[in-house]
């Protein structure tokens, strides 16, 4: 298959390319930018005018709920969803059912994603076994079948002797560590931002100490082990101060943050809405606004969308019994340039995809997000100013909720590239 993308505005953040030109694709590679290679002959052609041509998005947090929660979703509604939003790359934490602690269960599942031929899918392999805390995984055999690092997705790790020997096994075989920082017992139980409005609704708080802490106790650990550690959707502006000091430090850290804490604060629970409870909890402005300057000083290498469909037996219930999370895939795209609306200057824009493109990939060490010759031809082509509504009906995952229900936004794919091969098409 060849593949010519013409006249399209070529944004390569990781080769600052940033210019209308062609893009040539053959044998699942990227072939040639600007002249298109010896005897090239196109099979197919895509006319770019207008659109943004860039690396195909990588996400660094979406769950595709197989194994085990299929009646939440599919991966083949889920990669549907991805391809749509311009998710050519995924990386899924181990919180499935069987948890993904053994070789084969890794190996069905990227047997059954290279079955159905869509998004390119990567597992976190559990960093104990059944996420309990206590035994650790067998991590080489993991990585041997797929896992690209380890994680205890939301189950914090009571016994922080497991968590340094987890790190000190890490860094003797390069692997990193994927943490999200939550101390396993303040703010157990809550169900929002402890604060005010906490406090006026009658929920059960989550204080911003329950990262604090937990972030002191992992760079400690860092500094014994030695370990590449990178922490999952940091919430708020003190957790984001102790990680510009530790980077400052030089400690092998990262940090992502989840695309709906790039927008919402605690206010927009409103009255109880349960599309607005996420884990962590929604923070307040102040952290919110620490989150937008992070991601444009750097303190923040990559946006993820936290991707987590819940079904509606579980969110159309009152807010503290709801299930956290909300559907994200098919509105990263759209959140990250709402973020760019807000940030002025011309390089707007390509900073804001490298922190869904080639940072991200840098973080899961994969050889993705980027239009260099030779490299994976996962591509998106989007119109940045066509604006879309966000209805049930417009998504295809099968997760049908989020706080961004009846929000028009900007940002609409026109159509994904991967590897070489035109997987959506508007």
């Amino acid at each position: 298959m060849k593949l010519h993308i013409k006249n399209g505005r070529v944004i390569d953040p990781a080769n600052n390319i940033d210019t209308v030109q062609d893009l040539y694709i053959a044998d699942g590679v990227i072939a040639a930018l600007g002249n298109a290679p010896a005897g090239f002959a196109a099979d197919q052609t895509l006319d770019a005018s207008g659109l943004v041509v860039a690396p195909g998005l990588v996400d660094l947090s979406a769950r595709l709920r197989e194994p085990g929660y299929e009646y939440k979703a599919t991966l083949e509604s889920e990669m549907q969803a991805a391809v749509q939003g311009g998710v050519t790359t995924l990386v899924c934490p181990p919180d499935t059912d069987p948890v993904l602690d053994e070789p084969g269960l890794v190996e069905m599942l990227k047997h059954r994603a290279r079955i159905l031929d869509q998004a390119n899918v990567h597992p976190l392999g559990a960093l104990t076994m059944g996420l309990k805390g206590q035994a650790l995984t067998e991590m080489a055999e993991l990585t041997e079948a797929g896992c690209i690092g380890f994680s205890q997705a939301e189950e914090p790790i009571l016994d922080t002797t497991v968590l340094l020997r987890a790190m000190q096994y890490a860094k003797t075989f390069g692997y990193t560590v994927w943490l999200r920082p939550q101390d396993a017992h303040i703010g157990r139980g809550g169900v929002a931002h402890s604060g005010p409005l906490a406090s006026r609704l009658g929920l059960s708080g989550v204080p911003v100490m329950a990262e604090t802490i937990a972030l002191h106790t992992i760079f400690e650990l860092m500094r014994a082990s030695g370990a590449r550690v990178h922490l999952c959707r940091i919430s708020s502006a003190a957790g984001l101060a102790l990680i510009a000091s530790a980077k400052k430090e030089g400690l092998p850290v990262t940090c992502d943050v989840g695309a709906h804490h790039l927008h919402l604060t605690d206010a927009d629970i409103g009255f109880f809405d349960s599309n607005a409870r996420f884990n962590p909890p929604l923070r307040s402005q102040r952290d919110r606004d620490a989150i937008r300057a992070s991601l444009g000083d750097g303190t923040i290498d990559a946006i993820c969308s936290d991707h987590t469909p819940v079904d509606d037996d579980e969110k159309l219930l009152p807010f503290a019994e709801a299930s956290p999370g909300a559907t994200g895939l098919e509105l990263l795209l759209s959140l990250v340039l709402k973020w760019t609306e807000d940030e002025h200057g011309s390089d707007a824009l390509p900073r804001a995809l490298a922190k869904v493109t080639s940072s991200a990939a840098r973080i899961a060490g994969l050889p993705a997000g980027t239009l260099a010759v030779g490299a994976a031809a996962d591509v998106v082509l989007f119109d940045p100013n066509a604006r879309w509504k966000v209805e049930r009906r417009a998504l295809a995952s099968q997760g049908k909720h989020t706080p961004f229900l009846g929000y028009e936004l900007a940002g609409q794919v026109r159509a994904t590239v991967v590897r070489g091969r035109v997987a959506f098409q508007r």
